[in-house]
């Protein structure tokens, strides 16, 4: 930047000298110190590791929807993701202390707390410290089958151990696939009684449905919990898909009474033919273990995936080492908020302008999303007048 400047001198017998001078300003962009240090993005005060030891990712994908709607991630410095999990670095140790306390109220876990003293100033009597706060969230995922102990199933009104996790929010929700009760299960409870999933997501078989009744009088038995309204108890008898040059077929009671019909396709885990390896289920008389459990029917994934005209928004995160089942297990949870509106109401999903609108169900009756529930993406390209936005807004 350039400027003129013009002074008035008087010399000698009162004469007047003029002169003139151009004179150059050189404007530098500089930081505050908290600024400086936040670009570094190396910096920082705290940090949060969050870790599920789980094979799948489905509890931190409804995660991330849950801090993106509530804008938990606006004071991060940096978002790391790694294999088991994700760590939050933060310039200041109370906002990670809020981002815990956020975990705690959306997620079943526990945390501990520990600091590192980086430097002290013994004049002044200031110390500087590095917080670190690990996160654990249950090890139990959407569509796990599980066995409880005797003592936490009696305490649950008897239900039965062998449980399906039909959901995990702020606590574990489970259902008896036996006689459709439910229990929900919160973080406390699940860490004085733990226990395991007994099949990995990989382990699902496919089945085909042979036959299927649905049971219209259920015999309760005393101090029984609740029963879930939403499903509808039905007793069918399934064959593998693999095995149909056999006729090998299975029989169990499923809380899909509501969805299945002969001929449909479904995925459970063949239990009969597992090598379960729990201590609770060793000790379980072998007449109350089922065959089989079935978990969810089953769609054909490319029309899903072509008919879907929703999306979700993503964290800004840094990956590493990301293995090539991510992109599956995604997918496998974008179904599930078609499957659930439970799950879809705690979470934002975006109108997709690319898809043509279609109607709800498509041939196979697939669920889907629907327009009154989506919200449309801003994108600030146009002003008020239609025509292209401010430079100041690009």
């Amino acid at each position: 930047m350039k400027e003129c400047n013009c002074f008035l001198y008087q010399v000698m017998n009162g004469a007047i000298l003029q002169q003139v001078f151009v004179v150059d300003y050189v404007v530098q962009s500089q930081m505050c110190g908290d600024c400086h240090r936040v670009e570094a993005k190396d910096f920082w005060k705290a940090v949060i590791q969050v870790r599920q030891k789980t094979l799948h990712k489905k509890t931190f994908y409804y995660l991330e929807q849950l801090i993106l709607k509530y804008g938990m991630h606006q004071n991060t410095l940096r978002i790391k993701e790694i294999h088991d999990g994700l760590d939050f670095y933060y310039s200041s140790k109370q906002h990670a202390q809020k981002m815990v306390e956020f975990l705690q109220c959306t997620v079943p876990c526990r945390y501990k707390a520990s600091q590192r003293l980086i430097s002290q100033d013994i004049h002044s009597n200031t110390y500087n410290y590095k917080s670190t706060f690990s996160v654990e969230i249950v090890p139990i995922c959407k569509d796990n089958v599980v066995c409880l102990s005797p003592k936490l199933a009696q305490s649950l009104g008897n239900m039965n151990q062998i449980c399906v996790c039909i959901r995990v929010t702020s606590a574990i929700h489970l259902i008896d696939p036996n006689t459709l009760q439910v229990a929900d299960i919160d973080g406390s409870t699940f860490w004085s009684q733990p226990f395991n999933s007994l099949c990995h997501p990989k382990q699902l078989e496919e089945f085909i449905v042979m036959e299927c009744s649905i049971v219209r009088d259920l015999k309760r038995s005393a101090g029984a919990g609740m029963i879930s309204k939403k499903h509808s108890l039905g007793e069918v008898w399934v064959q593998k898909t693999s095995e149909m040059n056999t006729d090998k077929q299975y029989f169990c009671r499923t809380h899909l009474g509501h969805l299945l019909n002969p001929g449909d396709l479904v995925l459970g885990f063949d239990l009969a033919n597992s090598n379960l390896n729990d201590e609770h289920v060793n000790k379980m008389n072998s007449d109350r273990m089922p065959d089989v459990v079935l978990i969810k029917k089953s769609y054909d994934r490319t029309k899903r995936l072509r008919r879907r005209n929703w999306k979700l928004k993503e964290l800004a995160k840094d990956r590493e080492n990301m293995d090539t089942d991510d992109e599956r297990q995604y997918q496998d949870f974008l179904e599930d908020l078609e499957e659930d509106e439970a799950i879809r109401k705690n979470v934002n999903i975006y109108r997709d302008s690319t898809i043509p609108v279609e109607s709800d169900t498509d041939d196979e009756g697939a669920p889907r999303i629907s327009l009154a529930e989506m919200l449309e993406d801003l994108h600030i390209s146009q002003d008020a007048t239609g025509e292209e936005g401010a430079s100041m807004m690009t």
